[in-house]
């Protein structure tokens, strides 16, 4: 048993001093390190406390070095705002200083003005003392001298007024005359040769057509067999021709043809094409008719429009509105004198844009307006008014500018010349109605203006006889040298002119000439 519990104890306490002896090596270790570890720990805390002393004294060091620094910044802006203060201060006395002596020398100056007005004063009483005595004395010498001229002279005062002022009237109308003599003769030197150069250049270059216009259009037909067709039967088919278009139609034995008879060029043209259209269909009967006539309506206002663009378009004017370019299309189908209106109103508007430049006036204007000066004829026919009023009132409600409807408006003289581009505007309508074959007068009317344009001129007193030449455009007086003189054939042949404007309708402009003729006859025996 001793041997196994020996073998037993044995271990047992070897293994228990061993663990001793580890655990006091353990414990003398621990106690080392701790007493390194808080060795090291007070030299740390030494070290932090030495450093914080020393942050801590810079820190301090330079929140005084700062606050120095601060203080001498402050004490310089003080200085500097010190001087410019004093500086203001002296720059305000010198002001006021000078101030004070202005404000003196103006007192001075017052108390001076006052003593002159004062002065002026008692001369301008002194002075209206003296008028008053001098007018009075003039009064009575007046009153003296009236009644010794009174007495001499057999007249009164108001006869002797009467005669003065007819003397005076006389002298001056006598003056006037000579003086719109010598105005009118230096006005033709140079206007009259600069006027004819350029409507000669603008006439050069604008190269129109005259289309004398007429009342009937003939419709050519490929047989004469297709006349009892247009006519139908018991005269149905041309009855609703001439309802639907407006036109009279005429069959008669012309060979190959009908004629359309109207007044209204527009609506010949819806006629033509119409029965063109249905000669070519065949078919033709009332309902036919009125289909087709109203088709071709529809196709003829749209060319219309399409052509007033056109000529807008070739003459440059291209912001117009569509209605007023519909308009000017429709007087493709208007005449005036025979003359076609759009093509008198493209040239009216060439004529104008050239003799625009050639003076310098606004060209844009001249040729809007004059393109534009007739557009009322397409109207007039359809509303109550003259040409001109139409023409202005659908102007303005389309929005055109106020000079060129005003040019426009002028073209006829009814109102005083607005501008010089009206002027333009009036001698290129005058210009194109006048050329040689343009228009077209009926004998009859004709022969009427030319009798009333000489009655006019032979009503005047003092008038011997007149004579009415180059187709009524001009009109030359002679008058009786006894009872008419230089003078008053000047004013003569313009209150002649004045009359014929007032009371005759005419187109272009007429020359009035008044020719008077001195003869002395003797005889040698």
């Amino acid at each position: 048993m001793l041997p196994i519990v020996a073998n037993v104890v044995i271990p047992a306490i070897v293994t228990a001093v061993v663990a001793a002896a580890a655990f006091a090596v353990w414990v003398a270790n621990r106690k080392r390190i701790a007493a390194e570890t808080i060795g090291r720990a007070e030299e740390t805390a030494l070290r932090v406390a030495r450093d914080a002393e020393r942050d801590a004294e810079t820190r301090r060091k330079e929140a005084l070095l700062e606050a120095k620094e601060k203080a001498h910044e402050i004490l310089m802006e003080a200085e500097r705002q010190a001087r410019q203060d004093r500086q203001q201060a002296a720059t305000l006395e010198q002001t006021l200083g000078r101030r004070e002596a202005a404000a003196a020398e103006r007192q001075a100056a017052i108390e001076r003005l006052e003593k002159e007005l004062n002065s002026r004063d008692r001369a301008l009483v002194d002075r209206e003392r003296s008028a008053a005595t001098a007018a009075a004395k003039y009064e009575q010498l007046v009153a003296h001298q009236k009644h010794e001229l009174e007495r001499v002279a057999g007249l009164t005062a108001d006869e002797a007024k009467e005669l003065l002022i007819k003397q005076i009237e006389g002298e001056a109308r006598h003056d006037s005359a000579n003086l719109l003599k010598r105005l009118d003769a230096e006005a033709r030197e140079t206007a009259v040769d600069r006027a004819k150069h350029y409507i000669t250049e603008a006439i050069q270059r604008c190269a129109a057509e005259h289309a004398i216009e007429t009342t009937v259009s003939v419709v050519d037909l490929p047989s004469d067999d297709l006349k009892g067709r247009i006519i139908g039967r018991e005269g149905r088919n041309i009855r609703a021709l001439e309802i639907a278009t407006g036109v009279d139609l005429i069959v008669d034995d012309t060979p190959g043809a009908i004629i359309l008879s109207g007044f209204d060029p527009y609506r010949r043209e819806i006629a033509k094409k119409a029965i063109e259209r249905l000669i070519a269909d065949g078919r033709i009967h009332p309902a036919r008719i009125e289909e087709v006539v109203q088709k071709v309506k529809d196709e003829t206002e749209e060319e219309v429009r399409k052509q007033g663009a056109a000529v807008a378009f070739e003459l440059g004017l291209h912001d117009l509105h569509a209605d007023i370019l519909r308009l000017m299309g429709r007087l493709k189908f208007r005449t005036s004198y025979g003359q076609n209106v759009l093509a008198h109103s493209a040239e009216v508007a060439r004529l104008a844009g050239i003799m625009a430049k050639e003076v310098g006036l606004d060209a844009h204007v001249a040729v809007r307006a004059a393109f534009l000066h007739d557009i009322g004829k397409a109207i007039d026919r359809e509303m109550e008014g003259t040409h001109l009023q139409l023409g202005i009132d659908f102007l303005r409600k389309h929005g055109e500018s106020e000079a060129v409807v005003m040019a426009m408006a002028a073209h006829h003289m009814d109102i005083d010349w607005p501008s010089l581009e009206a002027m333009i505007v009036q001698a290129a309508d005058a210009i194109s109605a006048a050329r040689p074959g343009a228009r077209r007068d009926i004998l009859e009317s004709y022969v009427k203006r030319l009798e009333k344009l000489e009655g006019i001129a032979d009503s005047f007193k003092g008038v011997s006889k007149s004579f009415a030449l180059q187709a009524g455009r001009e009109i030359r007086i002679m008058v009786e040298s006894e009872k008419i003189s230089d003078e008053e054939a000047v004013w003569l042949s313009k209150d002649i002119a004045r009359r014929i404007e007032n009371e005759l309708e005419y187109p272009g402009q007429i020359k009035v000439t008044v020719i008077r003729e001195t003869r002395a006859v003797d005889y040698a025996k």
